[in-house]
């Protein structure tokens, strides 16, 4: 298991690597205000696509070139702060869930967009479903409902009432993974047609934040990692093959007056690699770290940046690890510094995110 202690101490990850910045580099034009969402654009398209949602109301969308750079290439309003986006499986089309409680589908050919969802209070989370059978957008809302639209009607076609508020959802077919307010994580197969699978446990005790799903070594979802607002991971695998497999780890903690007590942060974000299984975390600390969980070892972590990171992801092909900086509000308005701009990095990851054997650590 994971030491339970803070990151900064290298004794149980056997010399984790610190990453620099001086390989990141910085998207242009980024947004004006907190951003809350980032997706790349799938395998379907040849060139990399970076779209990030934000509390202006917009979605932009650059691309990234070979050598790095980015162009910045368009952008969408709502009428409301941006929660969520996610990319269409053919890669042209782009879902912006809002605050306004509706979801918008930009069409990028077009430059187009036309409401495809609605609720009864803002649109927490917004995931495209691809099935051999069927396709569809999955949203969830703070109205405690998880609804399921083919975007030719105005209607969802199915709807599913959740404990709580929804916080937040991952989505790997055949499964999605939702978590509400209240502590409530409940998983759902998706073959043939939406249903609850189960109601997961983990042992986190405070307020999800986060989830992600991750694959087995035959490349099908498996499990999934949620994060919690007390700096802790909880790895749970949907089928273990004994008790020990799932576990948590604490992350995004620092050490304080010669190690005397930890302030603890909270995981705003948890992605893993798309090629290696590995695992990103990015926390209210300003820190990203990589981690082999198979292994349980600490692959590196980054310096503390000046302001929180609050949203990452991986391109397609795990080439390319993107990390959002922006103010969180986990320490209240007096804490927020207009002065701060909103960034967001592109940082080469492949090596980085290799798995270790605890031998070579």
């Amino acid at each position: 298991m994971f030491q339970q202690s803070a990151l900064g101490t290298s004794t149980p990850f056997g010399g984790a690597r610190t990453s620099t910045s001086s390989k990141d580099i910085e998207v242009v034009s980024p947004p004006e205000d907190s951003i809350s969402s980032m997706a790349f654009s799938p395998a379907a398209l040849q060139q990399n696509f970076l779209v990030a949602g934000s509390w202006d109301n917009n979605v932009r969308c650059w691309e990234v070139e070979q050598t790095g750079n980015t162009v910045p290439k368009s952008m969408q309003n709502m009428d409301g702060p941006v929660l969520d986006v996610c990319w269409t499986d053919d890669g042209t089309k782009v879902m912006m869930a809002s605050c306004d409680k509706q979801v918008k589908c930009w069409d990028l050919a077009s430059n187009q967009t036309i409401q495809v969802a609605q609720h009864d209070a803002p649109v927490k989370t917004c995931h495209w479903i691809k099935s051999p059978t069927y396709s569809c957008l999955m949203t969830g809302s703070w109205d405690k409902t998880l609804k399921f639209w083919d975007m030719r009607s105005a209607n969802p076609i199915m709807t599913i009432n959740l404990p709580e508020r929804c916080y937040g959802a991952a989505v790997d077919y055949p499964m999605a993974v939702v978590i509400t307010a209240g502590r409530h994580l409940i998983v759902y197969q998706l073959e043939g047609k939406p249903q609850e699978f189960t109601r997961g446990e983990t042992n986190l005790k405070y307020q999800h934040r986060c989830v992600a799903i991750m694959r087995d070594k035959k490349n099908s979802p498996t499990g999934y990692a949620v994060g919690s607002v007390e700096g802790r991971v909880a790895v749970q695998y949907v089928h273990p093959t004994q008790p020990s497999d799932n576990f948590t780890f604490k992350c995004h903690r620092v050490n304080c007056a010669n190690n005397t007590y930890q302030e603890i942060y909270a995981v705003n974000d948890i992605a893993f690699h798309p090629v290696h299984n590995t695992v990103a975390t990015v926390g209210s600390d300003g820190t990203y770290s990589f981690w082999d969980k198979d292994s349980r070892i600490k692959l590196g972590s980054s310096e503390q940046k000046d302001q929180s990171i609050t949203r990452c992801c991986f391109n397609h092909n795990g080439q390319i690890f993107a990390y959002a900086l922006s103010y969180d509000w986990s320490k209240g308005h007096e804490h927020y510094n207009p002065q701060k701009k909103n960034s967001i990095f592109l940082l080469p990851c492949f090596e980085d995110m290799k798995p270790r054997s605890k031998s070579s650590s």
